[in-house]
């Protein structure tokens, strides 16, 4: 993602005003319905994370699958949390918060974080084996990816708290990650020709 910020759009009586290359400002058309966008982006693959954090704020963890990269200089990362979940009040006041990319054998986990598990309890630590690095956010031990990250900037929109984090540190191992598709979990592979 390039650019050096986020664009912010201004409302005007129910109408999104943003301005075009001539320097005027038109009005754009109306958002498509809710449920129009949702079966759109049901259809799109995405890798499964969890968002984890811990401090001041308390021990948290979310499921979440917008998550992506912002800039590489600085390292910078993004997760979108629903606003709803107690985990956005929990990482605003930690000020650190951990990306944890799932492999493709930790569906189960992913459903735990999401507040539906098969088995146990809904955002149960003790699901997983844990480390901290960095921040002292929760690191999954077995993930495809750790990012550990400090706040750098936080974002509403919409319904849910973007937050951008700086890298602190990161490790990866080399596993198929978990991905989500059409409200089923997969895992990527190479197309057969």
């Amino acid at each position: 993602m390039e650019g050096t910020g986020l664009m912010r759009e201004t409302l005007v009586e129910g109408a999104e005003m943003s301005r075009r290359g001539t320097g005027t400002v038109s009005t754009d058309p109306a958002s498509v319905s809710t449920e129009a966008f949702v079966e759109a982006m049901r259809v799109q693959a995405t890798a499964v994370n969890l968002v984890t954090s811990d401090g001041p704020g308390g021990k948290t963890g979310v499921t979440v699958s917008a998550m992506a990269s912002v800039s590489a200089e600085p390292p910078l990362i993004l997760a979108c949390v629903n606003r709803r979940s107690p985990s956005v009040a929990a990482i605003r006041r930690n000020g650190v918060f951990c990306i944890n990319a799932l492999s493709a054998e930790q569906d189960g986990l992913a459903d735990t974080f999401a507040g539906r598990p098969s088995s146990g309890v809904p955002f149960d630590f003790r699901a997983a084996r844990w480390t901290t690095l960095e921040t002292g956010s929760p690191v999954l031990v077995d993930a495809v990816a750790n990012l550990d990250c400090v706040i750098h900037e936080m974002v509403e929109a919409g319904s849910h708290t973007i937050f951008i984090g700086r890298v602190v540190r990161a490790q990866h191992r080399q596993v198929k990650p978990l991905v989500y598709c059409d409200r089923v979990y997969g895992a990527p592979g190479p197309l057969s020709r």
